[in-house]
Formats: structure tokens, sequence, C-alpha cells
């Protein structure tokens, strides 16, 4: 064997012994192992390994039981991982590095193409510490203007090729959710320790992602949002429903700024998040037309009333005190050559965390899906306080308003089992107590001791942003705020609402109660009719 695995041939030769910490195996399958009795012994047998090896068990993965290389085909080892990272959830544990080799088609791999082997560390405790910082950055912009390529290249480090190669890390799989009990609301991460950025070989691959969040001081999550026009409303959620920190708004040097641009900025701006615009494919146009594409977003920026920071004119310094509070850093950037990418690590690497959030624990939820072995997850970001393994619940409003009581089974950030969660994490959590099928995105956790009261109305002060007539009683939008997307019933204070008018009015969920409460934001929009809102009272 060549050096490149002399790891793997270690592991081999001091072989899977009684008293040892080296486990072998050819593969895990959550049909199988996963099945009841099973789970329990599997997590015994990681639990003696990791004992053995005072805090570190090695497993062989895609070898027989002798230790002869098997291999196994790409998504069965995928799988394998998969039932590898619950046994260590399970266990109290978490993957902490995986290494994999290629070798000659045998076991199930398609002929003509190579098998593979591999050997995961598992360490003992989970590899977050509750004080990690920890980032999240909403992505928006009109589609092909290399939003998701951009957030690629910088999580990978790699150059695209010029043909959204690197886009495809971004994409989101019907496997994924499957297979895991992570809440990949975030389609990118990468961070930073001392020595720099600290990016992801492989985003595909669950571990790596982990190991990333494992090992950085600093972790930077990308929601990345659709950038096509008849998906506005998935956008609005993705920047609404999130605890975001920053938003990421590109606008392309071939094609300067659309209406969707507008539409994205309007959204960003409205809720008074901390943005950066970045001007994406600068290689493909000359030097004159990114200063005029510049320009446009700089006259954009004016009209509602921000200053644009030309971070190619003022510096990285300039834009990281002056970011927020009006001021917008545009920045220069091409994924193909790389210019401008370092830019935005730079800043990633230094902006300030903005939405730690004291009180109880509270969060909203946005997805659910049901894992072989484990139940219902649901996920979201955590917008106040902390939760943590283990803890009773609040669960609701379900439609006729009432709460359940539910209990954390486990928590998982980037496939990273951790012992809690603080406000401005993605997580997913695994609930005992409920369906997956019962769950709803717009519900809340809470804790367990909590006294919620949902409503189906409302009173808030509301900016319309662009409707064709005017808004009158009765008026029925579609109401985002945190991660609820539901019709309701407008009645303005004063009869009407005039385009550029901002007024009180009376809103009423159509369908159910959820919870809301004073203060919050939200984003309504009806058609080519768009508006933003605070809550100002809740009606019970």
């Amino acid at each position: 064997m060549g050096r490149d695995r002399a790891r793997l041939a270690a592991a081999l030769e001091r072989g899977e012994q009684e008293g040892g910490s080296v486990e072998f195996k050819e593969r895990f399958s959550r049909d199988i192992h996963l099945a009841e009795g099973r789970l329990e012994s599997l997590t015994a047998q990681l639990r003696h390994r990791i004992l053995s090896g005072d805090g570190e068990a090695e497993y062989v993965l895609g070898v027989t039981d002798d230790g002869g290389l098997a291999g196994v085909s790409q998504a069965t080892f995928a799988e394998t991982m998969d039932v590898l990272s619950l046994l260590a959830d399970e266990a109290g544990a978490h993957i902490a590095d995986v290494q994999t080799w290629g070798i000659d088609s045998v076991g199930d791999a398609p002929a003509g193409t190579d098998g593979i082997v591999g050997v995961a560390t598992v360490q003992d405790g989970d590899g977050l510490a509750a004080g990690d910082d920890h980032i999240i950055v909403g992505t928006a912009g009109h589609v092909d203007h290399g939003k998701s390529t951009l957030v690629g290249s910088l999580v990978t480090g790699d150059a695209d090729d010029g043909d959204g190669a690197t886009r495809g890390f971004l994409d989101v799989q019907p496997h994924e959710v499957e297979r895991g009990l992570s809440a990949d609301l975030s389609y990118g991460v990468y961070g930073f320790d001392g020595d720099g950025p600290l990016r992801v070989r492989n985003p595909d691959r669950k571990d790596e992602r982990a190991a990333v969040v494992e090992a950085a001081d600093r972790v930077v999550s990308f929601v990345d949002t659709v950038g096509h026009e008849p998906w506005l409303s998935t956008t609005i959620r993705g920047l609404v429903g999130q605890k975001l920190d920053y938003g990421l708004l590109t606008v392309a040097a071939d094609d300067g700024p659309t209406k969707t641009t507008r539409e994205h900025m309007g959204v960003l701006l409205a809720t008074e998040l901390p943005t950066i615009v970045a001007v994406t494919k600068t290689d493909l146009v000359d030097d004159d037309r990114v200063a005029a594409v510049e320009r446009e977003v700089e006259a954009l920026l004016r009209r509602t009333e921000r200053a644009p920071l030309p971070v190619a004119r003022h510096g990285v310094d300039a834009a990281v005190d002056e970011l927020g509070d009006g001021v917008v850093p545009i920045v220069r950037t091409s994924a193909v050559t790389g210019d401008g990418l370092a830019v935005l690590d730079e800043l990633f690497a230094r902006l300030p965390k903005t939405t730690a959030a004291s009180g109880p624990f509270r969060m909203y939820v946005d997805r659910t899906y049901s894992v072989t072995g484990v139940g219902a997850v649901a996920s979201g970001t955590v917008k106040s306080g902390t939760v943590e393994d283990g803890e009773t619940l609040l669960l609701g409003p379900f439609p006729n308003g009432s709460f359940r009581t539910v209990e954390v089974r486990s928590i998982e950030m980037h496939y990273h089992r951790v012992d809690s969660a603080q406000a401005g994490r993605i997580v997913g959590i695994a609930l005992k107590g409920v369906s997956e099928e019962a769950i709803e995105r717009g519900m809340v956790l809470l804790p367990g001791d909590a006294d919620p009261t949902p409503v189906r109305a409302f009173d808030a002060e509301v900016m319309v942003l662009n409707h064709p007539t005017r808004i009158d009683a009765g008026y029925e939008p579609v109401v985002h705020l945190e991660t609820i997307g539901e019709a309701a019933r407008f009645t303005p204070a004063d009869g009407q609402l005039l385009p550029g008018d901002a007024g009180h009015t009376r809103v009423r969920f159509k369908f159910r109660p959820y919870l809301v409460e004073e203060g919050q934001r939200f984003v309504f929009r009806e058609g080519s009719s768009k508006g933003v809102g605070t809550v100002t009272d809740v009606v019970e």
C-alpha cells in the first residue's frame, strides 16, 4: 500500500481484538442494523470500542470480518456512514474524521468503477462547545446570477469551471433528507480557525461538514434561497423564517439588477437585515461594465436610504466597522478567477454575530421529516435561549390551538450531535411523543413550563411596498412571519392603504391560530403586491 493508505494499513495491522478500539464492518444498513434490538447491541459495541481506546475508536468500513478489502459502492458507503452517525449519537459520541480510498471493482460496486473502503474515527462526547461562534448568512439574488456557485466556491475553496460546477454542492437532494437526522436548512457550511478558512472537500459528505463544524473556532452557515420569481415565497421564508445574521445579495456583472434583484433587496432591507452585495461574474465583462453595474446597485441602495460602500475603494476594515446602520458593502467577485473571495472570507471571519438572544428557548419549525429508528424530527433555527438533550418541551399550536408535551431525543447541527443548542443555531431536534405527520411548519417549540397563548389575529403597523391599486378591508395576502406562511385578512384602521403608505391594520389568519408576539416583523405578499409590517399587539 502507498503512503496515502498508511492509516488504513495501520488499522488493519492492529486488527479487530476483543479488548481493542478497532472494529471491522463491511457495511451498515438502515433496514437491518436499526431494527429493534440491533440498535442497542451495536451502540453497546461502539461504546465498548470507545472505552477500550481511551475515548476514541476506529471503524474500518468496506472490509470483511478478517480485514479483507471488500469495498462497497458510494451509495452503500453513504448509508453506512449515516447509520454509524446514528450509532455514535446513541453512544454519546461523534464522528471526528473519515478517510476513504478507492479499490478495484469488488463487492457491490458497479462493474468498471471503484469500490470504497474507509476509516472513521469516533470520539467520545459531542464535538461542539456551547460557546462556538456561528453566524448564519442568507443568500438571495436573481436566478443565474451566481448565488449558489459563489457559495459553493466559498465553502470548498474550489474555482468554478465557468459552467456552475460548484453550484451542485448547494443542491438539496431528497435522499439527503431521508438519510440523516441533521437539519440541513443551510446548504453550505465552512469555518475558520487561527490559521484561516476551513473548507469542506466534498460538501455532499455529511461527515466532512461535521468535521469542519467540530474543528472551527467560527462556523459560517449559508441558507441558500431560490432565484426564480415564481418561488419568491420560498425565498421570503428563507430570509424571514431563519434567525439570520447577514444577507448576501448577488448581482451578475453581465446582467445587472433585475426585477427579482429589487424584490430580494426589498425583503432584505425591509427586514433590517445587515446585507452585503456581491457583484458576481466579473470575469465575463470588462472593468467598465463592472463599474456600471456597481453604480446601478449604488443607485438602488440610495433610493432605499442606504449608503453603499464599495469595498474595493474603502477597504475591508471600513466594511466591518460600518456594515449595518444603513451601510451596505459592495464586493466584486468571480467564482471562476477567485477574485473577491478572500474579501468575503475576511468579512465572514471578522463580522460580529448579530442575533444572539437571551430568554426562554424558542424555535419555530421550518421542516419536518422522519428517521428510521429515531422518529419525528423538527428542524429550524433556535430563536432564543438554549435547548438540551432529554429536555421536555411544548410543541404547537395544533389546528385547535392546543400544545403537546414532547421530549428531546437528540439534537444535531450539520450532522454533528450536540448536547445542547443555543440561539442562532440551525438544528434538527428528534422528538419523542409526536408523529412526524402531526408536526407542521409554523409550529413552535417552547420550554415545558411555558404558558403560550396562540392567536388568530393581531394588530400591526405595515408599509405597502407595491400594490396596483389600494388595500381595502378584506384584502387577503399571504403573511410570512417567522416560518409561518398563511393567508390572512387585512382590515386597515383607516379603511384603506395606498402604495407607499404606512399605517395600522388588523391581521386575521384565515385558517388556524399561531403563536405571535409583539415586535415580530413579517412580510406580506399577494401577486405583485408586497409589504412589510411589525406586530404591535395580539388579539386573544
